[in-house]
């Protein structure tokens, strides 16, 4: 797996994840999902330079104008609920993607232990296509491994993005070890440690939570 961690240069990105992290700041829903949605166009820009694009010519009012086009068929496939304003941010960039939504969520087994559910599916066929996969927080990496299960029966896509906000460095050495070369991660920050719940450290906390509201555990 190619990885792609933004944090290693200065940009405005390290603004919107400051924010993201602060507890101040944090406690505006508005403001953490517009941070949100903010960084997945970055992130969308980004990966943006490695699709494929084609030189076409485009009729102005008063002449020709050469331009390189990608054409490829994207689909963004976006984690619920958390993932939502990070696959608006996606979706501003590439506009003409079609679209999929997923959920996944932590069925706790005990106070420390859990396992990914995946329960709901919306999703076209992903044969041949460019699957752009977003979940923001990529903590143990399981959830991306789970998803990626769960739609395998689509069809396999002739390249695979992965788009995170947050990760852990377990998380992103654990995709490294399971993903092929033609699966690439995009992500903002890489933060060193979990604790014993499985949550980044120092992350932000819930994501789900700070952009929707706090929800009743089933």
């Amino acid at each position: 797996m190619q990885i792609n961690n933004l944090q290693n240069q200065n940009s405005i990105l390290n603004n919107y994840i400051a924010q993201l992290r602060d507890i101040n700041i944090q406690k505006d829903s508005m403001r953490f999902r517009r941070n949100i949605e903010r960084i997945g166009e970055l992130l969308g820009f980004e990966l943006s330079k490695t699709l494929n694009y084609t030189t076409k010519e485009i009729q102005t009012p008063l002449g020709i104008s050469a331009t390189n086009l990608t054409e490829e068929q994207l689909v963004i496939c976006s984690v619920l609920r958390a993932g939502l304003p990070l696959h608006h941010g996606l979706q501003n960039c590439f506009d003409n993607a079609e679209n999929a939504f997923i959920s996944a969520y932590r069925h706790h087994t005990s106070a420390t232990d859990f396992e990914i559910k995946v329960e709901y599916l919306a999703a076209p066929s992903l044969e041949g296509k460019t699957l752009i996969l977003a979940d923001p927080m990529l903590a143990t990496g399981r959830t991306f491994l789970n998803v990626l299960e769960a739609i395998k029966h689509l069809g396999t896509p002739q390249m695979v993005h992965l788009v995170s906000v947050i990760g852990s460095q377990a998380g992103v050495d654990f995709l490294n070890r399971e993903l092929p070369d033609n699966y690439t991660l995009w992500i903002a920050a890489v933060d060193p440690d979990l604790n014993d719940q499985g949550y980044i450290i120092p992350g932000l906390g819930d994501a789900g939570d700070l952009c929707f509201g706090i929800k009743m555990q089933g």
